[in-house]
């Protein structure tokens, strides 16, 4: 059964962009174009328990890292920087570290499994990605950045689960997909990338083409042990694709999820990977799951069963119409900018 749990009056001054959930779900961080990234207890009062307050422009998105680091949080913002946040308790906060090697708006962020270290990867509308790794002895950062990465800027990135595919379901799966990081990203020129970290530097291994317009987000899917990978895809052109890959990553198919109403902006699994949340700029969310036969089907709100349908189901309509960020306007947009929005739902926030 799918419900509504709580509704938070985050209180920021402008319009909200994004809103993660720690990995036990307990806190919330939400970020904004007042340029100020809150902290609340996800299942307490709906005070906030902290304001962090270092970006000098709208705050695009915010990204928890593995609690085995700590509470560390990191944000993103159309200044151009990168912070990254750790508190001793949920009040008290401070600047860890900031990265300002982009020359324009950073528009996502996410770290990386907890088994490859403390490790970020931003995506910026300057056209690279940057990789930021700490060495937890030192507490120094190291950046590389892969140059070029989509024409004109990139929207989102994403990480690959460090988890194999299980031999005891295919018996070509090997060690090496574990030990080897991987990225997707989504950009303004209407490609999904794959990139592989090979020797200190990262190689583009897949190129996916199949939307139309601008790609404005990813996700790859959590594993759960098939002898597959799934990465979801989001468009200005009103398409959800899913990729699926064969066992060794060496194949990508692709498959239409929906055709919804407007843009799409936002995607999110949920932590087992069965899954997918949708918003876009209908203003609506919308839950699917992928049945035994392979087919996405949404899932009813009211009653919390799968059903197949046409179009995404209404959740909440907005109240007040929106205006598009800035980095994310484009010419021919010109008819939706007064009604979309950039938000996010973090996968914690999603049953089964």
């Amino acid at each position: 059964m799918v419900s509504l749990l709580q509704e938070i009056d985050t209180e920021h001054e402008d319009m909200v962009h994004h809103a993660a959930l720690d990995f036990y779900g307990l806190l919330l961080a939400t970020c904004s174009s007042d340029g100020s990234v809150r902290i609340f207890h996800s299942r307490k009062n709906n005070k906030a328990l902290a304001e962090l307050k270092g970006h000098q422009g709208p705050v695009w998105q915010v990204a928890w890292a593995h609690p085995k680091f700590g509470n560390i949080l990191a944000s993103c913002s159309y200044d151009r920087k990168v912070i990254i946040w750790k508190s001793t308790t949920p009040r008290d906060w401070t600047k860890l570290y900031e990265y300002s090697n982009h020359d324009s708006s950073v528009n996502s962020v996410d770290f990386a499994p907890a088994e490859y270290g403390l490790v970020l990867a931003c995506a910026s509308s300057d056209g690279s990605i940057s990789v930021l790794t700490c060495n937890l002895e030192y507490g120094v950062w190291d950046a590389k950045k892969i140059p070029n990465a989509h024409t004109i800027g990139v929207n989102a990135i994403s990480w690959c689960p460090a988890q194999a595919p299980d031999p005891a379901f295919d018996q070509r799966a090997t060690s090496r997909n574990a030990a080897v990081k991987r990225l997707v990203s989504g950009g303004c020129d209407n490609l999904v990338k794959i990139w592989r970290e090979d020797n200190d530097r990262w190689v583009e291994e897949h190129r996916l083409e199949a939307h139309s317009d601008w790609v404005r987000d990813v996700a790859w899917a959590p594993s759960i042990g098939l002898p597959r990978l799934q990465i979801a895809s989001a468009s200005q052109d009103r398409h959800v694709i899913i990729w699926s890959s064969n066992a060794d990553l060496t194949q990508w198919t692709s498959s239409v999820l929906h055709t919804f109403d407007d843009a799409v902006w936002s995607i999110s699994w949920s932590t087992t990977g069965n899954v997918l949340a949708v918003t876009g700029g209908d203003n609506n969310v919308s839950l699917w799951k992928e049945s035994i036969e392979g087919q996405w089907i949404r899932i009813n709100y009211e009653s919390g069963t799968a059903i197949q349908s046409k179009q995404p189901h209404h959740l909440h309509n907005a109240q007040q119409q929106l205006q598009q960020p800035p980095h994310l306007q484009q010419s021919s947009d010109s008819e939706h900018s007064s009604n979309l929005s950039n938000s996010n739902l973090s996968n914690s926030q999603l049953s089964n």
